[in-house]
């Protein structure tokens, strides 16, 4: 039995100040580009003016990309373009700046921060600061066994709710979360069918590096039989994702609930933060607010999730190479939208009445009154 109770995000997760949101929302009234015509920009400056609890709206000056890593045994099966348990490359590559997200952290001078939690290689083969939150090498083949314990599941939820203390202490002031893994994207398609009721075939996608057919049927088989696992759980949120999920989805879900709770906004990239998102949701259902869809992946099952979660995704480039880079893309539109609600200016005040006026009407000589009308000589005949 676990000691943690998810039940207490329910009271810890309030939503974004709504009478600040009001308050940005006049102020946008007042400025001098009419509203609305800045599309998607006007509601965004909104939502960050509430999360931040200022009008005006603060710039995003100390964001952070953050991103979890680990391999998944359900890759064994062939349902990836990766070989099983390679995901440690694809970290060596983003620490080493050679990665899509790196490169575009880079040009966009935001830090990235790589956490290993079920990374399948050695723990010396990566910097101490990457292995320090790991839970163990690799996690479970879910179509036939738990990708984890439950004392792993709680470990590695935990981990997440340390790296989100970590960053709001730091002052991170907006996340792009991302992953770094092989298999997370069949693992994350069981969660969101589980979550949402639909079969294996509806959810299932070709990854991030494309699979072939056969591949995906193999990975559509999968998911069957995961799902399987997965919907006596449906009612334990912490049992669900030691059962079909992972380490790293298990530290994601506990790092996206913990932000809400300390009130740092995210961006979510693709289908497995998609996916552990819609666990956060069913955990405290007021935390989906403190979230952004930073884009549209393709993957089938992130856009039930996010259809699930009514998160409508910003952008449409279908970047499915993981890893936050989809969601970095969408860090410039936000912090444009914070800069045009904070610096575009407000109209003028319409002038108030000269004083000479007001001095003119008040030498206007009255009206002569009216002279009374004589009263009548016999007041019966009036009355009849």
């Amino acid at each position: 039995m676990s000691s943690l109770n998810l039940d207490d995000f329910t009271d810890l997760i309030e939503r974004p100040d709504g009478g600040v949101r009001r308050d940005a929302e006049a102020r946008r009234e007042r400025q001098i580009v009419p509203p609305g015509s800045l599309g998607r920009l006007d509601d965004l400056g909104e939502w960050l003016a509430a999360a931040q609890s200022a009008v005006p709206v603060r710039p995003v000056e100390r964001p952070r990309v953050v991103l979890f890593a680990g391999d998944h045994g359900v890759a064994t099966l062939g349902v990836s373009a990766r070989p099983a348990g390679s995901a440690d490359q694809l970290v060596r590559a983003v620490l080493e700046g050679a990665s899509p997200a790196s490169i575009l952290a880079r040009r966009l001078n935001v830090p990235v921060r790589v956490v290993d939690m079920a990374l399948d290689c050695e723990p010396d083969a990566l910097p101490e600061s990457v292995v320090r939150h790991r839970v163990r090498r690799g996690s479970g083949r879910i179509d036939v066994e738990d990708a984890l314990t439950l004392e792993e599941a709680e470990a590695a939820f935990r981990a997440g709710v340390a790296v989100a203390d970590e960053e709001a202490d730091a002052g991170t002031d907006l996340v792009v979360l991302g992953d770094v893994s092989v298999g997370g994207t069949t693992a994350a398609a069981v969660l969101i069918a589980a979550l949402c009721g639909t079969d294996a075939s509806v959810v299932t996608g070709r990854g991030g590096l494309a699979i072939d057919d056969l591949a995906w049927m193999r990975k559509c088989a999968a998911v069957r039989d995961a799902l399987r696992r997965a919907r006596p759980v449906l009612g334990d949120q912490l049992q669900l994702l030691a059962t079909v999920g992972g380490a790293d989805l298990a530290a994601m879900t506990g790092f996206l609930l913990q932000s809400a709770a300390r009130k740092t906004p995210v961006i979510l990239d693709g289908v497995v933060s998609a996916a552990c998102a819609l666990v956060g949701q069913r955990v405290a259902f007021r935390a989906p607010d403190w979230w952004l869809a930073g884009q549209n992946s393709g993957e089938p099952a992130q856009a039930k999730a996010l259809d699930r979660m009514a998160l409508e995704p910003l952008l449409n480039h279908g970047v499915t190479v993981g890893e936050g880079a989809g969601a970095l893309l969408a860090l410039p539109l936000v912090q444009a939208a914070a800069a045009l609600a904070a610096e575009l200016p407000e109209k003028p005040e319409k002038p108030e009445k000269p004083e000479k006026f007001e001095a003119a009407e008040d030498l206007e000589e009255p009206e002569a009154a009216a002279e009374p009308s004589p009263e009548p000589e016999n007041p019966e005949s009036v009355a009849e």
